[in-house]
């Protein structure tokens, strides 16, 4: 099972380019989920939501609908081990877990995370937070891709996230790898000029995707031979695991669904039924 999303969905950018002129904030997770059957939730990295926010977003995308939501930044950027964090994490998931929606967490480290045996302890010790939710990782610094970690991640149960971004000293070169039975893989854009955001080589952040300003490290569009790059990569591993998620995060301008598409056309998925999308404006 392969499926194909985006990293986020809720970007006023994006009407236009992927939603019809006109409509409202509230009904784009609906037109969204009648185009692709699964989204990242990457709001929670910024904030954790009360449960009601989840509820609704359940409500709106159909059975077999699914969400893998991003791990808050107090987790993977202050490496903070607070019970309440986690416990309030986890009350903001309940709706989407009772609904059998939820297919995971995904941490995205910093680049100034690297590879010690302290940070190897943090990921032993999120696991362990987490619980029976499968649990993904990206890593932005190259210090962590040896076999080592991969045997590390096998043995805790943790998923590796496979990445494409740019050719950039220190970064993660584009390595499909699964060290669990679900495959996960973010194309986040080879936008090198405006890559390194304020304060991401320490480890502070960088710019948010989906913004639509000129200094937009995801301002990228994949061209259809890089994506078949990825094609090949993804048959191959999906024939290994039981579920390959791929996502886009290059969001500017509703370029990640765009390249969605054209990785779904590039893998002979099926294409959705769009016959009642009028009706949500």
């Amino acid at each position: 099972m392969i499926l194909i999303g985006t990293s986020g969905y809720s970007f006023p950018d994006w009407v236009g380019p992927f939603y019809p002129a006109g409509i409202d904030r509230s009904r784009m997770l609906d037109y969204y989920a009648r185009q692709f059957a699964t989204v990242e939730v990457n709001a929670t990295y910024y904030r954790i939501p009360p449960p009601s926010t989840m509820f609704s977003m359940e409500r709106k995308t159909p059975p077999g609908f699914e969400f893998v939501v991003k791990a808050n930044q107090e987790m993977t950027h202050s490496q903070s081990l607070d019970p309440e964090l986690y416990r309030s994490f986890h009350r903001a998931l309940d709706p989407l877990r009772i609904a059998g929606k939820l297919s995971g967490v995904i941490a995205q480290f910093p680049f100034a995370f690297k590879r010690s045996a302290s940070g190897e302890e943090l990921l032993r010790s999120m696991k362990r937070m987490f619980g029976d939710v499968p649990l993904f990782v990206e890593f932005r610094h190259a210090s962590w891709i040896r076999e080592e970690t991969f045997q590390l991640l096998e043995t805790e149960r943790i998923g590796y996230v496979s990445v494409d971004e740019p050719d950039l000293p220190g970064l993660v070169p584009p390595i499909a790898r699964a060290t669990a039975s679900i495959a996960y893989i973010r194309l986040h854009g080879r936008n090198k000029v405006n890559w390194w955001g304020a304060g991401e080589r320490s480890g502070a952040g960088g710019s948010r995707s989906g913004t639509g300003g000129s200094g937009d490290r995801y301002d990228y569009l994949y061209s259809e031979t890089e994506l078949k790059e990825w094609a090949e990569k993804i048959r191959d591993i999906s024939a290994k695991t039981a579920k390959t998620f791929v996502f886009f995060n290059n969001c500017h301008v509703g370029q990640a669904a765009t390249n969605a598409k054209l990785m779904r056309r590039l893998l002979d998925l099926p294409e959705p039924a769009l016959s009642d999308l009028p009706g949500l404006l």
